[in-house]
């Protein structure tokens, strides 16, 4: 099983089919949150969604057209991390995406996450560029691109329904020569 350590008691591990109760239960309990910023939080109603997800993105990793991790804290369940859609091998990039339960936030998971996604897809699989597309009322979203060197490019204007609302979307992208710099400052001040 892939298992990606990102400190002594936070991991990045496979989704498995046996995660699916859990992954369901931190959904539900933090759909509310969710509901404005994931547009697929209302097709999971129960596990058997959560399941039929793992179930995709594991076919979708073994075609190496997507990439889902969840991510773990202290051995609990506290998120998930992976590609928007599939990789563009054409053009070496991808988007990508995550949430993460609201007990978790504020403490640098989602940084050190995201962190560990970004080093996975250019160093590892040789990408040139990494995208984010979030809503521009996300401020927390937008707060952790921008501390890790992800540039905003432009909003597309009303480019995301949301209960029959267009909302605006940030769109931000990031160079693999970009992270290797940021990753050398970074080095250099250890």
């Amino acid at each position: 099983m892939f298992a990606y350590r990102l400190a002594d008691d936070t991991e990045l591990h496979l989704l498995e089919p046996r995660h699916a109760e859990e992954l369901f239960r931190l959904v539900d309990a933090n759909r509310a949150r969710l509901r404005p910023y994931m547009e697929w939080i209302d097709g999971t109603a129960g596990p058997e969604d959560s399941r039929a997800f793992i179930r995709r993105a594991l076919q979708r990793m073994a075609d190496e057209t997507e990439l889902h991790w969840g991510i773990w804290c202290e051995g609990r369940f506290a998120g998930t991390i992976g590609t928007a859609g599939t990789f563009d091998y054409n053009n070496k990039k991808a988007e990508f995406g995550y949430w993460i339960s609201e007990e978790f936030q504020g403490c640098g998971l989602v940084t050190a996450a995201r962190r560990a996604f970004l080093a996975y897809l250019f160093e590892t699989l040789g990408l040139h560029r990494a995208e984010l597309r979030i809503r521009t009322i996300n401020a927390r979203s937008r707060a952790v691109a921008e501390r890790l060197g992800f540039i905003l490019e432009g909003v597309h204007r009303q480019a995301a329904l949301h209960d029959g609302a267009a909302g605006d979307m940030a769109c931000y992208g990031l160079l693999r020569e970009e992270w290797e710099a940021i990753q050398h400052e970074q080095r250099m001040h250890r």
